[in-house]
């Protein structure tokens, strides 16, 4: 009969875990962040663009909500798979504070509204191919966000941190276009936001950052949560009561007699020349015959004198479309009296006349002195 029972060497390596079978697979390393250092990293994201959401609101016009972050470590090798679809990815150095870098990652559709809204559209029907125009409103408003994303942390690292400008490029993993902005490390983390804007934008905006700086940036925090913890903890330093100096024995020695003081008889005081004040009389018909001769002093100050065709308004849009050729309609009527302006201050109208080759203007109407003063507020 076959001895089927195991040997006690064959159990103690079953029970050590070092037996395996050959087809038993290995299973991979998943959690190279504990969950105390993913709320770590989740809470300075929530800090920074925080303050973020509220930079992006001003130049949108729009209302803007990021909600609270999740973190996950991807492997640079699955890249693909975190990034499937077009993206903007924005990159931003550390200059002071910190050493790294951060991706700032941002669908290209929701760039697109983002630029057509900061240019002066409504953002509805934005096109996803941006131009380089595109592009720059899109850097400006990323440049906003993380200088005000910098300045919170500042504050919650208790040190001054200052960012590169952004440098913005066309992301697309599975056409290898853009990927040299991806940092080399093999172990990235992404901070994944939802950002709505609105009601144009309900998407997610990430940021990516290697292992080691995410690292670095959980020391720095815990660090600094430790030094202001002892702070709070340290006792007052109390304060002694300087002591009161030790006066020496008296000695038996004679003392001198003092002489008596002598008391003096004292002084009258001189008598004080008190008398009324007089007021000379007031003639109200001599306020208004003040003399004017100290208005000479102003009669040499330059003053800046404008004719004013008309105004309008337009977008930047507008603006950036404008052409040698184009037209731009005012706000005056043909043959309308023009507004003469006196240090940016209207006083006058009058109307364009030629003389010989220059343009002048003839004065058709002066401001009542009531007008003027109005005009001055």
């Amino acid at each position: 009969m076959e001895n089927n029972r195991l040997s006690q060497d064959e159990i103690d390596a079953l029970l050590n875990g070092t037996g395996s079978t050959p087809d038993e697979p290995e299973v991979p390393e998943t959690h190279d962040l504990s969950e105390m250092e993913r709320d770590a990293i989740g809470e300075i994201g929530n800090i920074s663009f925080g303050s973020s959401a509220t930079a992006l609101s001003t130049l949108l016009n729009q209302k803007v909500d990021i909600t609270t972050p999740s973190v996950t470590v991807i492997p640079k090798s699955k890249i693909s798979d975190a990034f499937p679809e077009p993206y903007v990815a924005i990159e931003v150095n550390y200059t002071e504070g910190f050493s790294g870098s951060n991706l700032l990652v941002v669908e290209q559709n929701d760039a697109a509204i983002i630029a057509d809204l900061m240019i002066g559209g409504d953002g509805k029907g934005a096109d996803p191919s941006l131009g380089e125009i595109h592009l720059s409103a899109v850097q400006e408003a990323m440049n906003q966000m993380m200088g005000s994303a910098a300045t919170s942390m500042s504050t919650v690292f208790s040190k001054k941190i200052d960012i590169s400008p952004p440098r913005v490029e066309l992301l697309d993993v599975t056409e290898e276009k853009g990927t040299d902005r991806i940092p080399d490390d093999e172990m990235l983390v992404k901070v994944s936001f939802n950002l709505k804007v609105g009601e144009l934008i309900d998407s997610s905006i990430m940021q990516l950052y290697p292992l080691t700086f995410a690292k670095d940036l959980i020391s720095s925090l815990m660090n600094t949560e430790s030094a202001e913890e002892e702070t709070t903890a340290q006792p007052d330093v109390a304060y002694e009561q300087p002591k009161e100096p030790v006066m020496p024995e008296p000695r038996n020695e004679p003392q001198q007699q003092q002489p008596p003081k002598r008391q003096g008889t004292p002084k009258k005081a001189a008598p004080v020349q008190v008398s009324p004040v007089e007021f000379s009389a007031f003639d109200p018909n001599e306020a208004s015959q003040a003399p004017i001769n100290n208005l000479d002093m102003l009669l040499d100050i330059p003053l800046s004198i404008t004719v004013e065709l008309g105004r309008t308004k337009r977008s930047v849009k507008e603006i950036l479309e404008l052409s040698a050729g184009s037209i731009i309609e005012l706000d005056k009527l043909a043959g309308e009296p023009v507004d003469i302006l006196v240090n940016q201050r209207i006083v006058a109208k009058g109307e364009v006349v030629v003389i010989e080759e220059n343009f002048g203007v003839r004065v058709t109407d002066i401001l009542s002195q009531a007008e003027r003063i109005n005009n001055l507020k």
